[in-house]
Parts: structure tokens; sequence; C-alpha cells
């Protein structure tokens, strides 16, 4: 299977030059994806808008991967501020509660000060 591509229509993606998900064989390897809303180019300024944003986000990514989020096995979240990582575990939970992908946490700074959350997946797609 030929590698493939796929980009949110962010403007970020062309900026920076990298793709939303890279697909090969069988992994699908979503990159860092915040809380903008890429249609708009909009981000809300709420932590738990954002964190449902990046989930909504990712979820296209792997469809259009033939994939879907039941088929994460890892998850990174990355917050500026630490202690938004608990506030978030409700959403987390509603996403992956039944996955339970293997799971890091950092705290680091972020490209846009207004991005409170960034989360980044990899998916194993099983044959069918």
């Amino acid at each position: 299977m030929a590698r493939k591509l796929i980009s949110s229509g962010s403007t970020f993606e062309q900026e920076i030059g990298y793709s939303r998900a890279v697909v090969e064989g069988n992994w699908i390897l979503v990159s860092g994806t915040t809380g903008f809303d890429y249609s708009k180019m909009t981000i809300s300024d709420d932590l738990l808008e954002q964190a449902e944003q990046c989930f909504k986000n990712i979820e296209a990514a792997l469809h259009e991967a033939g994939s879907s989020i039941k088929d994460v096995v890892r998850v990174t979240y990355v917050f500026p501020d630490a202690a938004d990582f608990p506030k978030c575990w409700p959403i987390m939970r509603k996403y992956l509660g039944d996955i339970r992908p293997s799971a890091m946490m950092l705290a680091a700074g972020l490209s846009d000060p207004r991005m409170k959350i960034e989360i980044q997946v990899t998916a194993y797609r099983a044959e069918t």
C-alpha cells in the first residue's frame, strides 16, 4: 500500500510543511491536533471546547484514513498548564474510555498562546 497523506485544510499544514495524518500500511499517525476549527481557522477560548474539537479533528482524519477512534493505540496530550489535564478527563474518557490506549501527558508551551491543549494519536487499522 502506498503512503497516503491526509490534510485537514488547516493553513498550518501548508505553511509549516506537514500532514494532519500519514497512513503507512495499517498504521495511521495523526499529528499533534489542536482545538482549531480548521474549516473556519477559529479557536474557542474554552479549554473543554478545545479538547472536544481536538477529538473531532482527530476523528475526521482517522475517518479519511479508513479508520476510527476505536483503532487508537497511543495518545499523547500536551498542555501549557499541567493543572488543566484533570479538567479534560471527562472528554478524554468520552472518546477513549472504552479503548484505553497507552497514554502520556506533557506540560509544554504550544505554538500559539490561544492553544490550551494539543493531542497526538497513533492508530492501527487491522486488516478487514
